[in-house]
């Protein structure tokens, strides 16, 4: 599947790479955020709400494990799934009623709900590096493919 990749050098870099990857998606997206603790995972979704219009405070849903935000008619959700002890838990969290409406579901440690998730349609890769991080966007879908395309033409200008 064709990826793309990104060095942001700092969180306000790594915020503007939320922002576009928030431009460029449509309103029923599914994103796997993969990368260690601290590796700005949170960053990255914080960056994504604010450009849709979100105010507010963006924490990482670690305790709640999961954070609704209605923006502009849209609907996105962030989870953090680091604490879920089993994936069988998913169900307590309405993940499947979810998916009954357009939603952008942004989910931190998606390896923990293996087997009860649905499918991908973005992976994002965030490692640290020295200075900043490496930041790898792969489409799992035909959809992550499109979106995709839209960052490539944003990124050339396009």
């Amino acid at each position: 599947m064709p990826s793309m990749r990104f060095a942001p050098d700092c969180e306000e870099q790594q915020e503007r790479l939320g922002a576009l990857l928030a431009d460029c998606s449509p309103a029923a997206l599914i994103v796997y955020l993969q990368g260690d603790l601290g590796a700005g995972k949170t960053t990255l979704v914080r960056g994504f709400l604010r450009r849709l219009g979100h105010t507010g405070a963006v924490k990482s849903p670690t305790y709640t494990l999961m954070e609704p935000y209605q923006i502009g008619g849209r609907s996105i959700c962030h989870l953090d799934l680091y604490r879920l002890a089993d994936a069988g838990e998913l169900e307590y969290l309405g993940v499947r009623d979810l998916l009954r409406h357009e939603a952008v579901l942004l989910i931190e440690w998606p390896e923990r709900g293996e087997g009860d998730l649905p499918a991908a349609d973005l992976m994002v890769r965030i490692e640290h590096r020295e200075q900043g991080r490496d930041v790898e966007i792969s489409a799992r879908s035909a959809g992550g493919e499109r979106v995709l395309r839209r960052l490539q033409s944003a990124q050339s200008g396009g």
